[in-house]
């Protein structure tokens, strides 16, 4: 179901491989149960003493490496039930594109309706021009005649502006692997974490969490229901300080050996300052507790929220530096055109953020790894 691509050892190259290592490959340990919350001690307090981290040039002999999965390829029957699935929550706009190439000819007509087509699924006036702008090119280039075709370069040209958002997750690059996550409220953060969180176990990870989100009054009683549904760790503590629990959390992955530690933090809007800077403060002193991290900063977005999702995800990269984003809520009312616009904004960027994943439901299986051809079908169809 997910791609997590590691350091540069060779994993997932068969080719290279040792047959003796393989042999004597030991089998990753299973995730241990629940523990018991944890105090949280603030930035200030003396840090257990931190698990040694392997050295980059080579795993150690009880280091995390799952084998590298193409996604399209595993469970074939799972992966087009849930291509179904997002057709289904996109067929609106789907429909609504379509219905401009039913006629017979190619002219202003047509790429009038079609600019309206994309203004109406939330594409935005700039993404709607590069698209317009491109496609004509595309039918000047190809000599294009049958409107059939145009929509089939239409398809292009979306798969090619969203293709630089699709990149894998990394995980194991460090030890452990940080994972600050963030959103506004409702848009399944939480959720969104515990599904990851399963798929991590799945494949073999330690993982800790981190119940940073001490805002919200049933967010850390969710999160430990995830925990427990889950098998792993959490650290948390009634009424605590943010910044100290991923301190702590982040303490503790170090000394247990965990390979992904994820931090919950509470849901907020761009525009609340005071919360915001909070946010920026949890980064920091997540900082503080290991050099580097955190390693991923996601933010989850709720789709159905249109050209407000673009607006959150420009106000939450000016203040953490995003690097991946998660779309979610797809099979609703969402109509999809928006990662078009945050796309073309992330390629003005000069880094893109990717998008990791997207979810059509509540289901663990409704998670997937995002993939710009078969996005720009769905939005089509």
């Amino acid at each position: 179901m997910f791609s997590f691509i590691k350091k540069k050892l060779g994993w997932g190259q068969p080719e290279k491989a040792d047959p003796a290592d393989k042999a004597t490959a030991p089998e990753a340990s299973p995730a241990p149960a629940p523990a018991a919350s944890q105090p949280a001690h603030g930035p200030a307090a003396a840090a257990p003493a931190a698990a040694a981290t392997p050295p980059a040039s080579a795993p150690s002999p009880g280091a995390w490496v799952p084998q590298a999965q193409d996604d399209t390829q595993t469970k074939p029957t799972d992966r087009r039930s849930w291509l179904d699935r997002l057709k289904n929550g996109l067929r609106k706009t789907g429909s609504s594109i379509a219905q401009v190439f039913t006629g017979t000819r190619i002219d202003d007509a047509l790429y009038e309706e079609l600019e309206e087509a994309l203004l109406m699924a939330d594409a935005g006036v700039s993404a709607t021009e590069h698209l317009l702008t491109d496609l004509k090119q595309r039918v000047k280039d190809t000599k294009a005649t049958d409107p059939a075709a145009v929509k089939a370069l239409l398809a292009d040209g979306i798969a090619e502006l969203l293709k630089p958002l699709e990149q894998s997750l990394q995980i194991g690059q460090h030890t452990p692997t940080v994972i600050m996550v963030a959103g506004v409220n409702g848009a399944g953060k939480t959720t969104t974490i515990g599904k990851l969180t399963r798929h991590l176990s799945d494949h073999g990870a330690q993982v800790l969490l981190a119940a940073a989100d001490t805002f919200r009054a049933a967010a850390r009683e969710q999160l430990a229901v995830w925990a427990a549904r889950n098998r792993v760790q959490i650290v948390s503590q009634e009424g605590g300080d943010p910044a100290a629990v991923t301190f702590d959390a982040v303490t503790a992955g170090k000394a247990r050996g965990c390979d992904v530690v994820i931090a919950d933090t509470a849901g907020r809007l761009a525009t609340q300052i005071h919360l915001m800077d909070e946010l920026k403060k949890v980064k920091r002193v997540i900082g503080k507790a290991m050099d580097g991290a955190p390693h991923e900063v996601l933010l989850v977005v709720d789709g159905n929220t249109g050209q407000n999702a673009l607006t959150q995800v420009k106000a939450f990269d000016e203040a953490l530096g995003l690097t991946g984003l998660v779309v979610t809520k797809l099979d609703g009312t969402a109509k999809g055109g928006v990662l078009a616009a945050i796309a073309l904004w992330s390629r003005q960027r000069g880094t893109p953020v990717p998008v990791y994943f997207i979810g059509v439901g509540e289901g663990l299986e409704d998670l997937q790894t995002f993939n710009a051809r078969e996005f720009a079908r769905a939005l089509l169809e």
